[in-house]
């Protein structure tokens, strides 16, 4: 299958980089009304309960979308993922919902189950029922937002979306097997940036993933998303400067926590390879791109930084590089003019 002509361009921020947990959520804020200005079609956070890292993570995704979705325009607003498991859904629905609402429809939400065992002891649930719990979370969650009863004779939810519950549901998966299971559950696909307990190159992992998904498809549309490290910047010498100590420090982290046993050496190339990194000049970040195997059945391509730590400028500017050079040459169209320059680019 070839390369599509048309995608969806996003960026994903794990919420992390300023000099205090405050300043890291202002940085990402400004992230996201970059994007807007940039035509990016989506931007998404990723919900971590209690990070270990005293300036990351986001346990509270929609509070800080709604903040968002008052300060952008165009770009439509994303979880990748809410930790269903750990959310009542029908609380998660009606936040959800509102934000939807207040934001001209601009949601997208992604839920999976999560892996972290503390995050599931301080919420009192049992990770061992964590596909169970996600199962069930999301058939209520499903329900509620297309309106329908929350128990029999009982209320709806107000407000709800249809199209939300129908198009603008994902679901993150590891597996072969979650892709089936996303599949028949009506979900769009998100396939995560790297997949760390194999051997060979992410893609090839997940291109039959991505397959398996489309050929049980039981809807005629749907959508794929692809998050991947990819920082762009005037070199490669340069953007491994912003991007190669965060990327070293995250894998020997990983060495140490994960349970993987397969990650090799404490090598900056190794550490590249395990993140899947996409880096240097827009010209050799295409070329990489386009060798990329899942590329071709993405309808969305998600470029995320983490686990780097590049700073908000260099941030910026690896957006405004992605805008305006590289994703272009893959075939993604800006479908929303330009508005007035935000301020962060306009110092660029």
């Amino acid at each position: 299958m070839s390369q599509p002509t048309k995608f969806k361009l996003g960026f994903l921020t794990h919420v992390e980089g300023g000099d205090s947990l405050k300043q890291s959520y202002f940085n990402a804020q400004e992230l996201f009304v970059a994007a807007d200005e940039l035509g990016f079609d989506t931007g998404w956070v990723a919900q971590h309960h209690f990070s270990p890292q005293p300036n990351a993570g986001l346990g509270s995704p929609w509070t800080f979308l709604a903040n968002v979705a008052a300060k952008t325009t165009n770009i439509h607003l994303g979880t990748a993922i809410t930790i269903l498991p750990l959310e009542d859904p029908i609380r998660l629905a009606e936040d959800v919902a509102v934000v939807d609402l207040l934001s001209g429809g601009r949601v997208q939400l992604g839920v999976g189950s999560g892996y972290d065992p503390a995050a599931y002891r301080a919420l009192g649930k049992d990770i061992e029922k964590k596909r169970e719990l996600t199962t069930h979370g999301l058939d209520r969650l499903r329900r509620a937002l297309a309106g329908e009863p929350l128990f029999e004779g009982g209320p709806q939810l107000k407000p709800f979306s249809t199209d939300l519950a129908e198009n603008r549901i994902w679901q993150g998966v590891f597996s072969e097997q979650g892709a089936h299971y996303a599949a028949a559950a009506g979900s769009n696909l998100l396939l995560n940036r790297a997949t760390y307990g194999h051997s060979e190159p992410t893609d090839v992992v997940q291109r039959p993933w991505a397959d398996a998904y489309l050929a049980s498809l039981t809807k005629p549309t749907a959508r794929v998303g692809l998050s991947r490290l990819i920082f762009p910047a005037a070199s490669k010498e340069e953007s491994l400067t912003f991007i190669g100590d965060g990327i070293l420090d995250s894998l020997i982290s990983m060495k140490k926590h994960s349970g993987f046993d397969n990650l090799g050496d404490d090598s900056l190339e190794n550490a590249l390879f395990r993140f899947h990194a996409f880096y240097g000049h827009p010209d050799e970040v295409i070329e990489q791109l386009g060798r990329e195997q899942a590329l071709p059945v993405a309808t969305d391509l998600l470029a995320q930084f983490n686990p780097a730590r590049p700073t908000l400028d260099a941030s910026i500017r690896a957006l405004e590089l992605l805008a305006t050079e590289v994703a272009p040459a893959l075939g993604w169209q800006r479908q929303h003019p330009a508005n007035v320059a935000a301020p962060a680019l306009a110092a660029l």
